[in-house]
């Protein structure tokens, strides 16, 4: 395992976090939920290129973010199998403690909203459109 990704790995394991991201010696760190940081990171025009990421849930939403932030590597505690697909298509290493079927909503009710909002996404970009028209919805329920 490289050297970044055990960083970011220790980062996310040992803190509060909810995302860890490592290359070299910068270090950015979240505590936000869902897709949140990294459509943070989108916005601010920030890519992860060369970085190594660790990160607590990864669903396809996430998977998607990921590949337009152009993370070298990530590791997750928890993943979706159609989230581990999107990383495999986009040539992205990917670790991970758990392989779920899918990600759960934070009420485990059902299917986590992002996740079910990217299902039928065509790309990375199409599926930033997609998790930005739900978000949408839901800020305006």
């Amino acid at each position: 395992m490289n050297t970044d990704l055990i960083k970011a790995k220790d980062l996310l394991s040992e803190n509060e976090y909810t995302l860890a991201a490592v290359r070299d010696n910068d270090i950015i760190t979240s505590t936000e939920r869902g897709v949140k940081p990294l459509l943070e990171l989108i916005d601010a025009g920030r890519s992860l290129s060369g970085y190594f990421a660790a990160d607590k849930v990864v669903g396809m939403a996430a998977a998607y973010l990921y590949v337009l932030l152009d993370v070298k590597a990530l590791y997750a505690k928890v993943i979706s199998r159609k989230a581990l697909s999107v990383l495999e298509k986009y040539h992205i290493p990917a670790e991970y403690d758990t392989l779920a079927e899918a990600i759960k909503n934070r009420a485990g009710t059902g299917f986590c909203p992002m996740e079910t909002a990217v299902l039928n996404a065509q790309s990375p970009e199409h599926a930033l459109q997609l998790i930005r028209a739900k978000l949408k919805e839901l800020s305006e329920k």
